[in-house]
């Protein structure tokens, strides 16, 4: 659903890849996590109390569907991606799930059973319906409540760039798949909402003489790759895609981003900004890249991740030195056939 009195517009880039009938039973678990905490060694960048009290107001919202619109059109995407594989898959986890933006868009007859988990329970209590049997568990992502080996399938929508550890929380990820499970995520890339985070610091910079993050860091598509490696994933793809939308201005930008849930929460971040330097901000946002309708855009970067985990009966690459053709002969096979054609 969108809002009124804005305007919506969808591209996608070129892909780039690096080598309801019947509603099904709905069930609720509680999970038991250490909220707040990070792994041993692990960079405490996010404040996740914070961050679970934000997703849980979003989720409270009269109309929490207004602002749905870029998890419904990603959760869409990743649905696609889970249908070009040629199999169904018996269980599913979704992790950091939300309101349950990819189960709505699947059918039984590929998931057979879906196990929701987020670390705000009233996203898990306000879940949008689906045809597929549901479990809502309160866990956070880093802290995965499952034994190893349980799940076919395991997704994630928006969810990954706000925990510490991803690392920790790629290997548990793959470490609850079983052998020939797939993992499809999507997280926010690095130049999401680079417009916002452009303004917003030179109008800082002009009015207080200097400028403060307001904007989460993301990971780079380059590391995405390499961590989805080192937890342990094979035959990897990583897409890169970009969503355009459209605001009036920047300051409904700003409350679309709290309405999803995904205001600030790193610990270094400036309590408040003053009243001159946001409407600098405003003025510099749309000086710098209004539209010729008077509307200005922000850039949302989608990475969109598919890895397995190892099973003998997955594809591998031939031995070295075990090919029965060298690239010389192949070359030698063209001029034969060119002296063919040229024949006939």
């Amino acid at each position: 659903m969108l809002r009124q009195a804005r305007l919506w517009r969808l591209w996608r880039r070129p892909r780039s890849r690096v080598p309801a009938a019947n509603l099904g039973g709905r069930e609720v678990a509680s999970g038991v996590f250490p909220l707040g905490n990070t792994s041993p060694g692990a960079l405490n960048i996010f404040d996740r109390n914070l961050k679970r009290k934000q997703k849980n107001w979003a989720a409270q919202q009269p109309e929490p569907m207004k602002f749905d619109y870029l998890r419904e059109e990603v959760g869409n995407r990743i649905a696609d991606r889970i249908y070009d594989i040629s199999r169904d898959f018996t269980l599913a986890l979704d992790v950091g799930c939300g309101r349950g933006y990819i189960a709505q868009h699947l059918n039984k007859e590929t998931v057979g059973k879906f196990f929701q988990t987020d670390i705000a329970e009233n996203a898990l209590k306000n879940s949008l319906e689906t045809e597929i049997p549901t479990v809502s568990v309160l866990a956070d992502e880093e802290f995965l409540p499952f034994r190893e080996n349980t799940f076919d399938l395991v997704v994630s929508s928006l969810s990954l760039h706000w925990v510490n550890d991803l690392p920790r929380a790629l290997e548990q990820i793959h470490y609850v798949l079983k052998p020939n499970g797939v993992f499809v995520g999507a997280m926010f890339g690095g130049d999401t909402l680079y417009e916002l985070r452009c303004s917003l610091q030179l109008a800082e910079t002009e009015r207080e003489g200097g400028f403060s993050p307001h904007i989460s860091p993301f990971t780079a598509v380059n590391d995405l790759g390499h961590l989805l490696g080192r937890a342990g994933f094979n035959t990897l793809t990583v897409d890169t895609d970009e969503i355009q939308v459209n605001y009036p201005g920047m300051f409904e930008l700003m409350e679309d981003l709290q309405g999803m849930g995904e205001s600030n929460c790193s610990w270094n971040r400036k309590a408040l900004l003053h009243r001159e330097t946001m409407l600098a901000a405003a003025a510099v946002y749309g000086e710098m890249y209004r539209n010729e309708d008077g509307s200005v855009p922000a850039t949302y970067q989608i990475y969109y991740m598919i890895g397995w985990k190892y099973h003998d009966s997955q594809a591998r690459p031939a031995e070295r030195g075990s090919a029965t053709v060298s690239f010389g002969e192949l070359g030698k096979l063209n001029n034969l056939m060119s002296q063919t054609e040229k024949s006939q």
